[in-house]
């Protein structure tokens, strides 16, 4: 019941995750990112451990091969289980468990790993690699390239209800964590609304955590 991108900009070292499906929150649970890290996705009967497991064994030296294949053999019931990861080295590697729900997918290149289940079409995956290999500019909006083209190529087998889209790059935080946790209308759209109003104040918003004193001003009343 979920479709989602991970991937690495590889002219800015930076990071993201971007996730879609028919239950709530569905970011909350399966988006999962580290500065100079790595990117993953945990889902379908959902375990979020296994996120951050991965990325705790990529920033021990794994790559997302290697991060992948310890969690098959260590991660429980794996059969269960679909994960996406991508490396500090472009690297992707992908794990579905034979008993992911209804049609599932996964697709990968350098940079970029793509993988869903009870799609539509098992196809969408490889959409969604080729639309993001094929787009260019901010790691964000590509990422939300792809998830457009997932909708385009079937998405999902009925409505989706939730996104998000999580940035990591060089501070410890998400440089951008934008979720649409319900909406009966189409979320990738609403989600493509919020990323359009959060990319012009990203660097600010990093900006005023790191030093205050060169923080632009924040345009509110009371601003001076």
């Amino acid at each position: 019941m979920t479709f989602s991108i991970v991937a690495r900009c590889a002219s800015t070292g930076m990071f993201g995750v971007a996730v879609s499906s028919s239950s709530p929150a569905v970011a909350a649970r399966c988006a999962h990112a580290r500065a100079g890290i790595g990117a993953v996705a945990s889902q379908n009967v959902t375990d979020p451990a296994l996120g951050r497991r991965a990325l705790d064994l990529m920033a021990l030296g794994a790559d997302a091969a290697e991060a992948i294949a310890v969690l098959r053999r260590t991660g429980g019931p794996m059969e269960y289980r679909q994960v996406l990861a991508v490396d500090a080295g472009g690297g992707a590697a992908i794990h579905s468990g034979p008993k992911a729900l209804g049609i599932w997918g996964e697709a990968r290149a350098a940079d970029v790993a793509c993988g869903g289940n009870l799609l539509a079409d098992a196809g969408v995956p490889r959409a969604m690699v080729d639309a993001f290999l094929g787009a260019s500019g901010h790691l964000g909006d590509r990422l939300l390239t792809a998830m457009r083209a997932a909708l385009a190529a079937g998405g999902e087998a009925g409505p989706v209800h939730s996104a998000g889209l999580m940035l990591v790059r060089e501070v410890a935080w998400p440089v951008a964590d934008l979720r649409v946790d319900w909406t009966e209308d189409c979320p990738i759209a609403a989600l493509a609304t919020l990323w359009d109003l959060y990319r012009p104040q990203l660097d600010a918003y990093v900006t005023r955590a790191l030093d205050p004193t060169a923080a632009p001003s924040y345009g509110v009343p009371g601003d001076l």
